[in-house]
């Protein structure tokens, strides 16, 4: 078997929303051993880190793993997927995980949105103006009907245009609000997609009503923050894609955790809810939260989904040379 290679571009011209939510809701469906899905792993250096995600989907066609690469200090970062075929263990692709990282954050997001949010079509805040905050609504979008978008970033041209960008994709009003609180009235999804630079939470407890369904996706290392301790202590219900990372490696739950909060008894699995097994909403009036670190089954899954149709619209680079699998 040969390798196939997709770049950047490559995955900006096959990626689909409603493809990825799919393929992931099919995946979060199965039930799955913890193996298959381990924890990640980061190794540091003076100013750079390496982070490594692995993962067997559930779906049955590959295993694969995503590395990141990043210099925090420089600014820059890499991100490579790589997929191996279960029944061959050839290296069935390369894959520029850049775009990856952002798609399947978002399609995992409507993915729990979609599972946790009245069934009405959904008025949305948005927290963040930036490229996570951008896929995060149009994710949402192939998901669910919107409403009406309100969001707010403290830079006043950034939350205009995308404001000005949705109003004309979605085909519906999208405000620019000039406060965060502004942005969640009569919201029923908040959407955190921003981090503060001094890492002081970006969304406070306070400022939630009854019956929000709440999405924090920036804070996934123990000193970042993006919620405060009042949204884990009001949420009745929190969902999360890697229970023990979220737990014991976010700021966000380890902040409660030093506050006093008690929110093992609340917080239950993605996959539990996706699957039924696990409770949902209980009210109409439950605050719940989504909160995600990303995972390499998310990885896996949507450059298996990418894979699947360069391999049907004949995209991508076959490589001249691959790695053989060898008998052991």
């Amino acid at each position: 078997m040969s390798t196939l290679f997709l770049t950047d571009r490559d995955v900006s011209a096959l990626h689909d929303w409603h493809d990825a939510i799919e393929a992931l809701r099919s995946a979060y469906a199965v039930p799955m051993s913890p193996q298959m899905v381990p924890p990640r792993s980061m190794a540091r250096g003076d100013g750079v880190w390496l982070r490594a995600l692995s993962a067997v989907s559930p779906n049955g066609g590959h295993m694969g793993s995503k590395q990141i690469a990043a210099s925090p200090r420089a600014g820059r970062a890499s991100y490579l997927v790589s997929l191996f075929d279960l029944q061959t263990m050839a290296l069935a692709a390369l894959i520029d995980g850049n775009q990856i990282t952002a798609i399947r954050t978002a399609a995992t997001a409507a993915l729990a949105v979609d599972a946790l949010a009245p069934a009405r079509p959904l008025r949305v805040a948005v927290l963040g103006a930036g490229f996570e905050a951008r896929s995060q609504l149009q994710a949402l979008a192939a998901a669910r009907a919107i409403a009406s978008v309100a969001v707010y970033s403290p830079t006043p041209a950034s939350r205009q245009r995308y404001a000005d960008d949705f109003t004309a994709s979605l085909g519906i009003a999208v405000r620019a609000a000039s406060t965060a609180p502004m942005a969640l009235e009569g919201a029923d999804v908040v959407i955190c997609a921003a981090r503060s630079r001094d890492e002081s939470p970006v969304l406070l407890g306070e400022w939630l009503a009854p019956g929000m369904t709440v999405v924090s996706i920036g804070s996934t290392l123990p000193e970042q923050r993006e919620v405060d301790v009042d949204v884990i202590r009001r949420a009745a219900l929190i969902v999360a894609d890697m229970v023990e990372e979220v737990a014991h490696d976010t700021g966000d739950l380890l902040a409660a955790a030093r506050a006093g909060i008690d929110f093992g008894h609340k917080l239950h699995a993605l996959s539990d809810l996706i699957g039924q097994r696990a409770p949902g909403r209980a009210s109409a009036d439950d605050i719940v939260l989504y909160k995600s670190v990303g995972s390499a089954l998310q990885d896996v899954v949507t450059a298996e989904m990418l894979l699947r149709r360069a391999r049907s619209l004949g995209l991508g680079s076959e490589l001249p040379v691959t790695i053989a699998p060898v008998r052991k």
